[in-house]
């Protein structure tokens, strides 16, 4: 398996997902806590490297299971097929990445308290559930919001947990402040499934999947990405307001013409060798720039 091979294999283009959640978790952490644990952060970082690049093997390594005969997607479009791939090398790989990510979860747990293992427990469900089983949940409904609340929103609240868990109170006030500061990359990361399952409708029909735009409609799921584009800056003003971030955030704003032309963009034609990367393109500017100005604030606030 050529490098080139193995990176499509594991969507390493998508991995900006998981790692600018983390790097807002280690922004809050500093300015709300003035703690950092650098070492347990990489050893977490490592492991939700690692299991992210698992469940998209497993992604691809399902569908081309689960793939019917209606059409060419098992020879043509999933990467495993495609390049003749190896299954017993590709589930091996899969199965060692969990087991290593796994182990290192746990013994991370050991040391910083049971509660993250509880939380990485929850991903691991949504992470191995996503595409297995009967009925996985990238082909219901629920696949946004899953990916969305799992990557965005949960990543965050761990990395938080890991740099301040001497001082972490599990209140209704410090989750909300948590969710808050990741509803913008929570909401980006929902539109990545939300583009990607439209792009992908009748294809998914076609291999009977059926998720949230079969149900919607594309006008309709055209609309909900345009509001979570919207409530994104929704939450990054309140994220200001409430005093959860520097007012450096704000500068955030300055990209809304960047991604109004990609919504425009993505709103005119739905395709995914064309269009998806707009998607992409919002998510990876969104939480970058948040990140920058995040940091910007506290170095001035020093």
């Amino acid at each position: 398996m050529s490098l080139k091979v193995f990176l499509e294999l594991v969507e390493f283009k998508a991995k900006t997902a998981s790692v600018l959640p983390f790097l807002i978790g280690i922004c809050y952490s500093w300015y709300h806590f003035q703690s950092i644990h650098l070492g347990f952060v990489i050893i977490f970082f490592v492991a939700m490297f690692l299991f992210n690049m698992a469940v998209d093997i497993l992604d691809n390594y399902n569908d081309y299971h689960h793939a019917t005969a209606v059409h060419d997607y098992k020879e043509k479009t999933n990467i495993i097929g495609r390049e003749q791939l190896s299954l017993r090398l590709v589930f091996w790989l899969m199965v060692g990445m969990i087991v290593i990510s796994a182990t290192m979860g746990i013994l991370l747990s050991a040391v910083v308290g049971w509660p993250l293992f509880w939380m990485g427990l929850f991903c691991y469900f949504v992470g191995i559930f996503y595409s297995s089983g009967p009925k996985p949940l990238s082909s219901m409904p629920v696949g946004e919001f899953f990916s969305g609340f799992t990557m965005g929103f949960m990543i965050t609240l761990i990395c938080v947990y890991l740099n301040a868990y001497q001082a972490f109170y599990w209140n209704f006030s410090q989750i909300l402040s948590i969710f808050i500061i990741a509803l913008p990359n929570t909401l980006w990361i929902a539109n990545l499934m939300l583009a990607n399952n439209t792009c992908d409708l009748e294809e998914d029909e076609k291999n009977k999947r059926y998720t949230l735009p079969h149900y919607l409609g594309k006008k309709q799921s055209l609309a909900l990405f345009v509001g979570h584009n919207v409530f994104a800056f929704v939450a990054i003003l309140l994220a200001v307001l409430l005093g959860l971030a520097p007012y450096t955030v704000l500068l955030t704003f300055a990209i809304v013409p960047f991604v109004w032309k990609q919504t425009g963009m993505y709103l005119r034609k739905q395709v995914k060798k064309e269009t998806f990367v707009c998607a992409v393109r919002i998510l990876a500017m969104g939480s970058f720039v948040q990140v920058i100005t995040y940091v910007l604030g506290i170095i001035i606030d020093i």
